[in-house]
């Protein structure tokens, strides 16, 4: 049943390890691609690596990648092939994917009539810092700032595709996909907007790299994310990017858009310091996000039928998290074992800001479909959930 607040999304854009676009995407997907690549040495060293790193024990060769990342059209946008060498490929990339999302959504900014808002979001701008352009910062502060920094990435969208909505960047850490998402969805429903453009990214540098296993659980000792396996030890940091175009669904049904899904709520919070650490998540402040958003979309829990989840493949966290799903669930429906779990991290890794982007655009493209893809890596439950 359609709703006032539901929100429609009209476009989509994505670039994901192994996958150029939404459709090699989704192929890889249903294909059950692990998308997390194994490095050679000389690939890693051609990467600007220390060959020193090679022989150590706790160097992983394995990471999630984008083919050619830093590739852009600067003339496209108006660049100069200087301007594009000194700004943040992250930038580019979203620039590109938001340009590709317009186009899905059959939107040209120029004849558009009403306000086009941007909520952007990038992780940590590692090329600044691998380049050396940290040199020429003091002499040319401005002309770098601008290519650099966070705060000028939905500003940057906003400019070369003249659009005049609200422009926001946002920085959530792992979670800056779907707050960009919320906030995207309340400045349509506040009608700040029209309109808006919900995007993140991740390019890390260097690129076709590995990392180093410190053995606490936080990144996998293989290479491979076992989302809610018995031999789940870790996660994979990655690159990707994605831009949703959104709409109020009203708006979308008399224009005639082409709807790829539906938002019928959201909801954010924060843990607070309930909770052992500061990177640590807690199932008090997870189940009371997860419960707002049913009830802000006015959804009973036992009609949900898969949840894309964290899913980060972390012993405590996936626990965690599966005990506040479930608690929030409770709160609605006694059932069990109705509700399907997945995790995209199995496929492409934790892409950092970007991680929910790529979780959304899965789930988006399994309504389309009708099919849920395979969760890899699983073999045997973790002990410690009770599924």
């Amino acid at each position: 049943m359609d709703s006032e607040t539901d929100i429609a999304i009209v476009g989509m854009a994505g670039r994901f390890p192994g996958a150029r676009n939404v459709d090699e995407f989704w192929q890889n997907l249903l294909q059950g691609t692990e998308s997390i690549a194994r490095l050679s040495d000389e690939e890693i060293i051609a990467a600007g690596v220390s060959p020193d790193v090679l022989t150590r024990t706790d160097y992983v060769k394995a990471a999630a990648v984008l083919d050619d990342p830093g590739h852009f059209d600067a003339a496209f946008f108006g660049y100069s092939p200087g301007e594009a060498t000194t700004m943040d490929p992250q930038h580019r990339l979203l620039l590109e994917l938001a340009h590709i999302a317009l186009e899905d959504a059959g939107c040209d900014p120029d004849r558009y009539r009403g306000p086009i808002g941007v909520f952007a979001g990038s992780a940590m701008n590692t090329y600044f810092l691998n380049r050396g352009l940290e040199d020429g910062f003091a002499e040319n502060y401005i002309p770098t700032l601008v290519a650099s920094d966070k705060d000028f990435l939905a500003t940057r969208i906003s400019y070369k595709l003249g659009l005049r909505g609200p422009s926001l960047t946002v920085q959530t850490a792992c979670s800056t996909s779907l707050v960009a998402i919320h906030l995207a969805r309340q400045s349509l429903l506040n009608e700040e907007t029209d309109m808006a453009l919900a995007g993140t990214v991740s390019v890390r540098v260097p690129h076709r790299a590995g990392y180093f296993y410190d053995g606490s659980g936080v990144v996998s000792r293989d290479g491979h994310v076992r989302a809610f396996d018995a031999a789940a030890n870790g996660t994979v940091f990655g690159s990707g990017a994605g831009v949703l175009v959104l709409k109020r669904l009203a708006d979308a049904l008399v224009q005639g858009d082409r709807i790829h899904a539906i938002i019928k709520g959201s909801a954010i919070n924060n843990d607070g310091a309930d909770k052992a650490g500061y990177t640590a998540p807690s199932v008090n402040g997870q189940a009371a996000a997860v419960a707002a958003a049913l009830a802000n979309a006015g959804v009973d829990a036992g009609e949900i039928s898969y949840v894309e989840a964290h899913g980060s493949g972390t012993p405590v966290g996936d626990r965690i998290e599966l005990l506040a799903l479930t608690k929030a669930f409770r709160n609605f429906t006694p059932r069990t074992s109705y509700c399907a779990i997945g995790s995209v991290k199995t496929n492409v890794g934790h892409l950092d800001a970007a991680a929910g982007m790529a979780g959304i655009v899965k789930t988006v493209l399994a309504l389309q479909h009708r099919r849920i893809p395979a969760t890899l890596n699983f073999t045997k439950p973790n002990e410690e959930i009770d599924f």
